[in-house]
């Protein structure tokens, strides 16, 4: 990949992160729509440089959002594969100072756990975000899981399917 600085939008030193793509961008949906295509394409060795790189942009949420995208689709194919946590740990340090991202690692960790039945803590469930509760919500067959969400829940409607959920396991 190749570094090309240029002045930003607002000022900001930017650092375009897509081999071929040698001047600054300064529609964050293109922008976007690169680092999608940059993170489809990276070879998982090259994969947390991306990330860091991404995460310099001036656009935290943008960058937020096209990592997270990422992280999504990785962790989804290791969730249950010995390389899991060696990957969590390089990309928990890159990640590091974006809480946005930091978050969606800490649930994938805890759906990993809880998907390998390995222990983990109801503080952790009730401290996940909504997307994970919801998805353990719909796709759970723990009782305990299940009734830790239908009490207590984020949203009404992890809460109701939670319940739902434990009715028809009853």
């Amino acid at each position: 990949m190749t570094e090309t600085a240029a002045a930003g939008a607002e000022g900001f030193e930017v650092v375009d992160v897509v081999e071929g793509f040698e001047d600054f961008e300064p529609d964050e949906h293109v922008r976007f729509a690169r680092y999608r295509r940059a993170f489809a394409e990276v070879a998982p060795e090259d994969a947390a440089g991306l990330a860091a790189r991404v995460l310099t942009d001036p656009e935290t949420s943008m960058a937020s959002c096209a990592v997270c995208e990422y992280l999504n689709r990785r962790a989804a194919e290791l969730l249950t594969e010995p390389d899991f946590p060696a990957w969590h740990r390089e990309l928990a340090g890159v990640v590091a100072g974006d809480p946005f991202s930091v978050r969606r690692l800490r649930d994938w960790a805890l759906l990993r756990r809880i998907a390998l039945g390995e222990p983990w803590e109801e503080e952790q469930l009730l401290a996940a975000e909504n997307w994970l509760q919801e998805r353990l919500a719909e796709e759970s067959s723990a009782p305990a899981l299940l009734d830790i969400l239908a009490g207590h829940g984020r949203t009404r409607r992890t809460r109701n399917i939670a319940a739902s959920r434990l009715r028809h396991l009853r």
